[in-house]
């Protein structure tokens, strides 16, 4: 009898463990049932039932950044540092696995556009790059902050 309320203890621990979970600060995860979006599961302790509900994304709310290159015709070559950042994570929660993909072809989109850029340039089409990829991933609940460009 003690050997099965013993076990019957460590069995209600153990589910008790594996329902629970602890969002960072900084952070908000996306929880999943059945394959369907539940819910966001801001910083702090939250309990979830174990086998059925699942954590989908892991959403950093603090900046991120994104390197790309771009070669040019010419003998140019054109870097970039993009800052992003997820301002609406429950609009983000679908597009954040694409959303690095999203930033570098906007960016390279907008690039394709402009002739090559002198190193006057590239502050006004720092500026007009941010602008272009805003446009695309603002209703999607990503910002970019800042775009860096570097010709070399």
């Amino acid at each position: 009898m003690l050997v099965l309320t013993s076990a019957l203890v460590v069995a209600l621990a153990g589910f008790a463990a594996s329902a629970m979970r602890r969002v960072p600060a900084g952070q908000v995860y996306s929880l999943y049932r059945r394959g369907k979006p539940l819910r966001l599961l801001q910083p702090g302790t939250h309990w979830v039932l174990p086998g059925l509900d699942r954590i989908g994304h892991r959403i950093d709310l603090a900046g991120q950044v994104l390197r790309f290159e771009q070669p040019q015709t010419d003998s140019h070559e054109l870097r970039g540092t993009v800052y992003w950042q997820v301002l609406e994570p429950e609009r983000a929660d679908a597009v954040i696995d694409e959303a690095a993909q999203l930033i570098r072809r906007s960016a390279l989109d907008a690039l394709s556009v402009e002739p090559t850029p002198t190193a006057a340039d590239r502050r006004d089409l720092g500026t007009r790059m941010k602008q272009a990829i805003n446009g695309v991933l603002r209703e999607r609940g990503v910002m970019v902050t800042r775009v860096e460009l570097e010709i070399a």
